[in-house]
């Protein structure tokens, strides 16, 4: 039996109350508390999360943006230092490799954060496609990261924050060797919830520090640590994709809602371009649609959806969502079958039961 992997936050847990899963390969955190709790603390207050799992890959030389053009559906050449770029990496079909961000930590240096479940897939997709002066380095287990999400994020953060002002860092924007209660570290206003709220990159040996002190620091507005579970139903309410249900090698950016980080029409001849440059001039044969059960029933990933008998895709995502009180789902079904309002059945545990196709994301925090 292999040994899990384990963040730099792993010995933490058990003093916060984790119950903890094998996920993808890592022992983390699925919840602290409950899974309620946690989400509605992110909608309301703030929740800390571990994202120390996540892969960190560096690509730096004089050559990296053209090598980025090359590998990335968006344009990277948009991004400029200090700024950050959501973007897909795809296969010559148009299957999606992974998603991820794309951080500019200067002319030349850029640093790719992966899902982790596919850093080692994604450094060897990178490292076969090299080409110029491009240096490519795996720097997983040299970082930690926290994310602290929710309206109150800011606030909380602001407290361990002296020499500068957070309001300063706009939305998919950071900065450098900020100096978080003495440990310096790239501080980014990004996140995975749908909520305000930053991720906290730093040396891996200061993530368990970092981790007791923003808690410490957020314990008088009830700030909790949160579990996978939460991260999950709060991105999923936020329309936000998970890598291996809404995209995958079968699944590409286009078809799982994310076109707005496919650039076709950017000149370079990116991995993929011409499968998703063909999807979009024929038009798609599946889409990604939002569907809330009318009947009694919970949609879970895998659950195949029907319409007059016929199978038409599936479900990918699927949960009672704590905050809207109502049991929902992403399901991918045949482009043709996904008008609003149309009713679908999911089969669920062999019997088939009525749902809706309804818009998403299905919240979105007022500003």
């Amino acid at each position: 039996m292999s040994t899990l992997e384990r963040t730099p936050v792993f010995e933490l847990y058990k003093e916060y109350g984790a119950k903890t899963i094998d996920f993808g390969g890592w022992e983390l955190p699925v919840q602290f508390s409950s899974i309620k709790e946690e989400h509605e603390a992110v909608r309301k207050r703030a929740g800390l999360f571990d994202v120390s799992h996540m892969g960190e890959i560096t690509v730096r030389g004089k050559d990296s943006l053209p090598f980025l053009q090359k590998m990335m559906t968006n344009d990277i050449s948009r991004v400029k230092p200090q700024g950050a770029i959501y973007t897909a990496m795809c296969d010559e079909k148009g299957g999606t490799v992974d998603d991820l961000i794309i951080y500019m930590l200067d002319e030349q240096d850029y640093l790719l954060v992966v899902n982790a479940a596919n850093t080692e897939k994604d450094f060897r997709w990178l490292s076969k496609h090299q080409e110029g002066e491009v240096e490519i380095q795996n720097a997983s287990n040299q970082w930690g990261q926290l994310a602290l999400q929710g309206p109150l994020a800011e606030q909380v953060l602001q407290t361990l924050v002296k020499d500068m002002n957070l309001k300063e860092i706009k939305f998919f924007k950071f900065k450098h060797n900020v100096d978080l209660n003495g440990s310096k570290v790239l501080l980014s206003r990004t996140g995975y919830t749908g909520e305000d709220g930053f991720e906290i990159y730093c040396r891996s040996e200061d993530a368990p520090k970092l981790w007791k002190d923003i808690l410490e620091a957020g314990k008088t507005q009830d700030v909790l640590p949160c579990g996978l579970g939460a991260r999950d139903t709060l991105r999923f309410e936020a329309g936000l994709p998970l890598y291996g249900q809404e995209l995958s090698a079968d699944i590409s950016p286009l078809e799982a809602g994310i076109g707005f980080a496919v650039k076709t029409e950017k000149e370079v001849d990116f991995i993929g371009k011409k499968a998703l440059k063909e999807q979009k001039e024929n038009g798609l044969e599946r889409k990604l649609v939002g569907i809330e059960m009318v009947e009694r029933g919970i949609p879970r990933h895998g659950y195949p959806v029907l319409s007059e008998e016929k199978e038409i895709g599936f479900v990918t995502t699927g949960t009672q969502s704590p905050t809207l009180k109502k049991n929902i789902g992403l399901a991918l079904v045949q482009a043709e079958k996904a008008q609003l309002e149309k009713e679908i059945q999911v089969e669920i545990r062999k019997k088939r039961v009525t749902a809706k196709i309804i818009p998403t994301p299905f919240y979105k925090r007022s500003k």
